[in-house]
C-alpha cells in the first residue's frame, strides 16, 4: 500500500537569472516561488517588460502542496518544444509552488525542435540549479476548544507529540489551533477525541 505523500519541495525566493547561449539565440532563465495564478500573471508581465525585445516567454509552473496543479506555455514556439520542457525540469527537481520562465532572444539560426527542446530544458534547468530548494510538511489544522481545567492534559499531549499550536485564546474557555503532519493527523484527532472535556475539529483550507 503506498503511503500518502506528506511533505512537498518548493522554493522561497526567486532565482538569480540563469543564461544559456545556443547557436546565438540566448535563453534567460528564471524561477520565482508562486502560490496563485494572479502571482504568475503578474512575474511573466514583469518580465516582458524587462525583455521587451526578446521573441518568446515560454513558461511553465506547477501549484498545491500536492502538486496538483500545472500548466505549460510555448508562446508562440513549435507546440511542446518549450512549456514542456520547462516543466519537466519543475518534476525532475520534484517542487510545487514554483514558476519557471525561460525568455528566448533569437540569434537567426533556427534550432530546430529537438534544439529547442533541449534549450529550454536547459534554461529551466540552470534557473532551478540557482535555488534554495526546501522540504515543507503538509499539515492538517485543528482547532481544540477546553475548559480551562483541562488544561495541563491538553498541553501534555501537545509537549508529548511535540505539535505545533499556531494560535490560542487562554480564557475560561479555551481554543488552540494546531498544526499535525497529514500522517500523524488521524491519530492526534482521535486522541484529543477520546480526552474527556476536549473538544476537536478539524479547519478545512
Amino acid at each position: 500500500m503506498e503511503i500518502e505523500k506528506d511533505t512537498y519541495k518548493t522554493i522561497l525566493k526567486p532565482s538569480e537569472e540563469a543564461l544559456f547561449k545556443e547557436k546565438g539565440s540566448k535563453f534567460y532563465g528564471y524561477a520565482f516561488p508562486v502560490t496563485t495564478e494572479v502571482e504568475i500573471k503578474e512575474h511573466i508581465e514583469a518580465l516582458k517588460k524587462q525583455h521587451h525585445s526578446a521573441r518568446h516567454w515560454c513558461y511553465a509552473w506547477q501549484l498545491g502542496k500536492g502538486y496538483e496543479h500545472y500548466r505549460a506555455n510555448d508562446d508562440g514556439e513549435p507546440s511542446n518544444s518549450a512549456g514542456m520542457p520547462i516543466y519537466g525540469q519543475l518534476q525532475s527537481f520534484d517542487v510545487t509552488n514554483v514558476l519557471v520562465v525561460v525568455v528566448r532572444y533569437f540569434g537567426g539560426t533556427k534550432l530546430g525542435v529537438g534544439g529547442l527542446i533541449q534549450a529550454y530544458k536547459t534554461g529551466a534547468q540552470l534557473a532551478l540549479e540557482k535555488c534554495n530548494i526546501v522540504k515543507r510538511t503538509i499539515d492538517e489544522t485543528f482547532i481544540i476548544k477546553f475548559e480551562y481545567p483541562e488544561m495541563n492534559t491538553v498541553m501534555r499531549i501537545i509537549k508529548d507529540e511535540d505539535l505545533t499550536v499556531t494560535n490560542q485564546k487562554m480564557e475560561l474557555n479555551c481554543e488552540f489551533e494546531i498544526a499535525v503532519r497529514k500522517k500523524d493527523a488521524t491519530r492526534i484527532f482521535q486522541l484529543f477525541e477520546n480526552t474527556y472535556k476536549v473538544d476537536i475539529k478539524p479547519i478545512k483550507e
